[in-house]
C-alpha cells in the first residue's frame, strides 16, 4: 500500500474506483479494512480513498493526545497529496467527529458530507448526546460520569468492551468481535490512547451551525456505544441536514446493515 507524509507522519491509504472523490474515515480504533462492505459498492460510481488514521494500522502512531482536529488536518494533508480539492466526505463514530471538524474548518473542501453513528461532544450538559448507557454501565459509570472517569479505565478493556458493545447480530460478533481484539493488540497501546484523547476531547455543539454544505446523519436506533439522539443533536445543529435512523441498527451497522447503508449514502450523494 502506497503512504503519504502528511502533517509530520506517514499515511497508509488505498485509492480505487473512478468518479468523484469520496473520502472514507474511520472510527475509534479500525483501520481502514473496516470499509469492506462499502468500497466494493462505491467504487463503482466514485473514486473511493481510504486509509488508516494516525496512531493504526499501517500509518504511524506518534505519542501523545490526538484531537479531531489534528486529524481533520491529517485527512487534507493527504487529499492535496492525491490532488484532490473538493471531495465527498463520509465519516463513521470518531471519523465522524473528524468529518465534523473538517467541514467547520475546511468547509471548501467538502461536496457533501455523511456524519454515521457519531456525536457533537463526548461531555456537555446536552443529555440527549454521549455514550450510551450499556457503555457506561459496562464500566460501572453512571450518567453522571467525568471524564477523568473515563481516564481511568485501562485501555485495553476499554476497546475491548467498545468492540463487544458494536455488533448485535450473532453472526457478526463470532466473527469480527474475535478479529476486532487481535487487531487492537498488535496495533499497541500507544496509537488506542492518542485516538481516545481525540474522543474525549471533541465538542462541536457550538460551531456545527457553521456547516452549510449539504449534510447527511444517519445511524442505528440500537447503538449501544452511542445515544441514537445524538444524532437527532446534531441533525437539528446542522442547517438543512437529512436524518436517517435505521431501526435496530447497532453501532456498526454500516457492516450489519450494509445494503441499507449503501443505498441511504448512495442515494443522499447522487442526489
Amino acid at each position: 500500500m502506497p503512504k503519504a507524509k502528511v502533517n509530520g507522519i506517514n499515511i497508509n491509504y488505498r485509492v480505487q474506483g473512478n468518479g468523484e472523490p469520496l473520502v472514507l474515515i474511520m472510527g475509534y480504533s479500525g483501520d481502514r479494512n473496516g470499509w469492506i462492505f462499502q468500497t466494493p459498492v462505491f467504487k463503482k460510481h466514485y473514486r473511493v480513498i481510504t486509509f488508516d488514521n494516525r496512531g493504526i494500522g499501517k500509518t504511524d502512531k506518534p505519542w501523545g493526545a490526538y484531537s479531531t482536529k489534528m486529524m481533520a488536518d491529517d485527512t487534507i494533508g493527504l487529499m492535496d497529496h492525491l490532488s484532490i480539492k473538493k471531495a465527498h466526505i463520509l465519516g463513521i463514530s470518531m471519523g465522524g467527529m473528524i468529518a465534523q471538524a473538517l467541514a467547520i474548518n475546511y468547509p471548501e473542501r467538502i461536496n457533501k458530507l455523511v456524519l454515521g453513528c457519531t456525536l457533537p461532544g463526548t461531555t456537555g450538559t446536552n443529555e440527549m448526546s454521549g455514550p450510551a448507557p450499556d457503555w457506561l454501565k459496562s464500566f460501572g459509570r453512571g450518567e453522571d460520569y467525568t471524564e477523568d472517569d473515563v481516564r481511568s479505565i485501562p485501555i485495553r478493556k476499554m476497546t475491548d468492551t467498545m468492540s463487544s458493545l458494536a455488533f448485535n447480530r450473532l453472526l457478526f460478533r463470532m466473527i469480527f468481535i474475535p478479529m476486532m481484539k487481535i487487531i487492537t493488540r498488535l496495533n499497541g497501546d500507544t496509537g488506542l490512547i492518542g485516538q481516545f484523547e481525540a474522543n474525549l476531547s471533541h465538542n462541536t455543539f457550538d460551531n456545527l451551525s457553521k456547516i452549510k454544505v449539504p449534510t447527511l446523519v444517519i445511524n442505528g436506533t440500537k447503538d449501544r456505544l452511542i445515544k441514537p439522539s445524538s444524532s437527532e443533536v446534531i441533525a437539528k445543529l446542522i442547517p438543512n441536514a437529512k436524518l436517517v435512523q435505521i431501526d435496530g441498527g447497532s453501532h456498526n451497522f454500516f457492516m450489519e446493515m450494509s445494503s441499507r447503508f449503501n443505498k441511504e449514502v448512495l442515494d443522499f450523494l447522487r442526489a
